[in-house]
């Protein structure tokens, strides 16, 4: 069953609530659902086109590509870390405490879900919010590199208004004299904790992603068109279990043709809309 318009949609919603009643729901969130909170989406309307994504292969190898990277990281990452949940995070989180989902599993790397009051979240592709030394693994909080980027480079000025891309990210207008920030244990080569394209998604995060799921009894995709691996390997398994299947995305999504409900709208309407329903 599909809704794509207004007319359809609350009954959509119903039906998806009537499935989802008496359920241990888990969560699968994407960037579609950030984006109502200023950060936009790699594909689908409105998304930012990339041609050159940074990979890992690039990072580690490429001087000037590397320095790239963290002046415009951290020029966008000053937006990005200011950004607020929305109604959609904040209709997880209740529904959380109040006992239907059993947590949240998010390919985001914004920190919203947490910082809207979930507390059972698995961020499988990492977090902006932690920096690791590729050489000796200190942990660093980013808000410190972010002030060491700014002693090294204090010249650096932050726009107020940032054109972002989904990472956080923008695109400098010069990188000339900008010295990228080391780890101040070992001065070794520094790295945010997210999965850069080109890497895999560390296998404790991924088991931690199936125990969750193998505790649940539906799931719900919010916000993700499933065109990362990751993404469509658990929605798999909850195909072959066999339990209720319900993707909320504006645009369709490669999974479409396994799910019980498809919702073409968007996250911040239909989560707190699922929620009132459930509750």
């Amino acid at each position: 069953m599909s809704a794509s318009n207004t007319a359809d949609l609350s009954a959509t919603i119903a039906h998806a609530a009537e499935l989802l009643q008496e359920k241990r729901i888990a969560l699968l969130t994407g960037a579609g659902i950030s984006t109502d909170s200023g950060i936009p989406a790699y594909r689908g309307e409105g998304a930012r086109t990339r041609s050159d994504p940074m990979t890992i292969q690039t990072y580690l190898g490429d001087e000037a590509a590397r320095r790239r990277y963290w002046i415009g990281g951290h020029l966008g990452w000053q937006a990005f870390a200011h950004a607020d949940p929305n109604a959609g995070h904040t209709a997880l989180a209740e529904l959380e405490a109040a006992g239907p989902v059993s947590g949240v599993i998010t390919q985001n790397v914004d920190g919203l879900h947490l910082r809207a009051g979930s507390t059972h979240v698995i961020e499988v592709h990492g977090t902006m919010r932690r920096v690791l030394c590729l050489r000796c693994g200190q942990v660093f909080d980013r808000r410190d590199i972010a002030v060491q980027i700014e002693d090294l480079n204090p010249w650096i000025t932050v726009p107020e208004n940032v054109a972002l891309a989904p990472d956080g990210d923008v695109l400098p207008e010069s990188i000339e004299g900008f010295i990228v920030p080391v780890c101040t244990v070992c001065e070794g080569m520094l790295k945010p904790d997210v999965v850069f394209f080109g890497e895999y998604v560390p296998q404790d995060r991924f088991r931690a992603a199936e125990s969750l799921l193998r505790s649940s009894s539906a799931m719900i995709v919010a916000g993700s068109s499933l065109v990362v691996n990751s993404g469509v390997r658990l929605v798999e398994r909850a195909r072959r279990r066999g339990i209720p299947l319900i993707i909320i995305n504006r645009e369709p999504t490669r999974a479409d043709v396994w799910a019980d409900v498809t919702i073409a709208a968007g996250t911040s309407d239909v989560l707190p809309a699922l929620q009132e329903l459930l509750s």
